[in-house]
């Protein structure tokens, strides 16, 4: 590989871990902004909705959904069964929830309204500059989606030329033809990056790019 090759893989590796990196990002501050918003209400809503499964299940839902985050929303049982505030059935229902909530924000990446990233991110500046409070964390949550779209477009211009070497084929081939180690490496990326959001959105963007199949 000549020099001119390596500095273009090279400068291609960048972009999808800068564009990783934005996209986590991202999500960390929509989730802030997001919980920030609802104040400290969110508990008191939690305790009340939770005396049947589905109304457990639709709070996991949209807690997750709030929070972009599974795992916090699992975090968040488990502080409320310590304090005494919550049963373990009660959690069942919101856990269950939590789960189907967080298939959400693969159903955003995957909508065109990607493309207006940049956009997201002027006008949630623009937001967050408010004084008024639920405005400017809603602002941030704007902002942090934008981000979220840039980091996800950052990625594919870095994944593009990465995805047509011999060697990512060879990859991506062993992946289809061996479940369990798609299934290891899939598990070993979403532990390192602690977001399966995240291992969602660049399977997503590898799918786009031809170099995954379902």
């Amino acid at each position: 590989m000549n020099i001119a090759a390596t500095f273009i893989y090279g400068e291609s590796i960048m972009f999808v871990f800068g564009g990783l990196a934005l996209f986590i990002f991202g999500i960390n501050m929509m989730s802030d902004s997001l919980k920030a918003a609802a104040g400290n209400k969110l508990k008191a809503i939690i305790e009340k909705s939770t005396n049947t499964p589905l109304k457990g299940i639709l709070v996991g839902i949209f807690l997750t959904v709030l929070i972009q985050s599974s795992s916090g929303t699992t975090a968040l049982m488990i502080g409320l069964m310590r304090a005494g505030l919550m049963t373990l059935p009660q959690s069942v229902g919101i856990i269950m929830g939590a789960n189907i909530g967080t298939t959400v924000t693969a159903f955003i990446i995957g909508l065109p309204i990607a493309d207006f990233g940049l956009y997201y991110i002027f006008f949630g500046l623009l937001m967050s500059f408010v004084k008024n409070r639920r405005i400017h964390h809603f602002g941030g949550a704007l902002l942090g989606l934008g981000m979220l779209f840039v980091g996800l477009d950052t990625m594919s211009s870095g994944l593009k030329p990465l995805v047509a070497t011999q060697t990512a084929e060879d990859m991506f081939q062993l992946f289809s033809q061996n479940w369990f180690l798609g299934t290891v490496f899939g598990t070993v990326f979403t532990a390192v990056v602690q977001s399966s959001s995240a291992a969602i959105g660049v399977l997503q963007r590898l799918y786009d790019l031809n170099a995954q199949g379902i």
